[in-house]
């Protein structure tokens, strides 16, 4: 079948790389792609736009019937929240294969207000926290100087690109970000702010792919969010990751599947809120047990770079079988050595950034056990540019995770172009 992938980032080209190692798949679109997708034999960008408009939507839909698609996999939040996925599963595209939530099952990262509703009603370990908007100011405060305790968590209700959360621990901060949150630090996206109780623990991400009734979940990962080495500087949309994660054993993971994943299917089916596609729990460990931090619906992005590679099974009759609810009779083979990934960054990432920088180093033959992912990038002239904040991710695969890290960084001094920054300490917590 045509299949079409709607994104750019490096969660796309991983899945692109699924794609065309299957049988099933005619020829792959990928709307609008960068230049790792650009490169691929059996591959088309194309310039298809998925803002939340009729317009776009129905030039999207109008492509798929131009270009007899079978299945379309929507990668990025945005056009989820959007609804895309329910104006073409409304349309007259009766065979057409949809990979992605409806508005209502994607409202849980669009809002974090409701996801932690949902948690609430349905008793998901999650931590405290109350919603104020721009309109309650003086409550804000109030709660901020009467109730919360640091350090002190703001989060952007709506979507922020990963960098809508605030930590502090000094209360005049706190005060300071959360007017500068109502006041449109955030757009829109923050005139809703969560304030919430700071849990202490370690993070990692649990992703399991979700068919309305089954689920199954893919190797644990920890991503690293902070732009600085020791986890320090502000929130970025991820600078690495690392998987398996080493205390997400049999016993741990038990426990999010108890407490946390099947209570959530329930949650869906019990709200009516149909349910396909990928859904990313952002948990943290404290002393032994999950608590959820956050809740995306899609696959996490970096951690795409250590999960994706590892499913040896066929990408296209694993969608299929979520689709069509028969993940139940699905088994997934997956590669469980350990990996490791770093992002190249541009100068300046997560503020502002300067693009059309030339790649350089990419056309080297790193080693069967090194997979290079495109982020931010785009092809000119024959030339590969940065074209985002996050532009390279490299991956290394072996048996342990210190050799993993230091293949990756070995890596990383070959690739070149002005600017580049990247973290040298990802996985720095579990390197002995």
């Amino acid at each position: 079948m045509n299949i079409l992938l709607i994104g750019s980032g490096a969660r796309e080209h991983n899945f692109a790389k699924l794609f065309l190692q299957s049988s099933r798949c005619k020829h792959l679109f990928v709307a609008p792609g960068n230049a790792g997708t650009a490169m691929m034999h059996n591959c088309t960008n194309v310039n298809l736009d998925a803002k939340d408009d009729k317009h776009s939507f129905v030039i999207i839909k109008e492509f798929i019937e131009e270009n007899e698609i079978g299945m379309i996999l929507i990668g990025p939040e945005a056009p989820l929240v959007d609804g895309l996925a329910d104006y073409l599963l409304q349309s007259e595209l009766k065979d057409l294969i949809v990979i992605g939530p409806k508005e209502k099952g994607a409202m849980l990262e669009g809002s974090k207000s409701f996801a932690k509703e949902m948690m609430y009603k349905y008793n998901i370990p999650t931590a405290k926290s109350k919603t104020f908007t721009a309109l309650q100011v003086d409550e804000a405060l109030k709660y901020l100087l009467e109730e919360a305790k640091s350090p002190y968590v703001l989060k952007a209700d709506g979507l922020a690109a990963g960098k809508g959360v605030i930590i502090t621990s000094d209360l005049s901060d706190a005060k300071k970000e959360l007017e500068a949150m109502f006041a449109g630090k955030f757009d829109e996206a923050g005139k809703t702010v969560v304030i919430e109780e700071f849990l202490h623990g370690i993070e990692l991400s649990v992703i399991a792919l979700l068919d309305g009734d089954c689920y199954i979940i893919l190797p644990t990962s920890k991503d690293y969010k902070k732009v600085g080495e020791g986890d320090v500087g502000k929130n970025t949309g991820g600078m690495g990751a690392i998987s398996p994660v080493p205390f997400a054993d049999k016993e741990f993971m038990t426990k999010v599947e108890d407490r946390i994943i099947g209570p959530m299917v329930k949650a869906l089916q019990d709200e009516n809120i149909d349910y396909w596609g990928f859904m990313y729990f952002g948990l943290m460990n404290v002393n032994g047990d999950p608590y959820v931090v956050e809740i995306n619906c899609r696959m996490g992005d970096p951690e795409a770079s250590d999960i994706l590679p590892k499913i040896k099974s066929d990408f296209v009759d694993l969608l299929e079988a979520c689709y069509f609810g028969e993940l139940e009779k699905s088994l997934v083979e997956i590669d469980d050595r350990t990996c490791a990934t770093i992002v190249l960054v541009a100068e300046g990432y997560p503020n502002s950034y300067p693009k059309g920088k030339i790649i350089t180093g990419l056309d080297q033959d790193f080693g069967s056990d090194v997979i290079i992912t495109h982020a931010g990038t785009k092809m000119v002239d024959g030339q590969i540019l940065t074209n985002g904040g996050r532009v390279i991710d490299i991956t290394c695969f072996t048996e342990t995770l210190p050799f993993a890290l230091k293949r990756c960084l070995e890596v990383a001094e070959q690739i070149d172009f002005e600017g580049k920054y990247y973290r040298r300490d990802i996985g720095f917590e579990f390197k002995d």
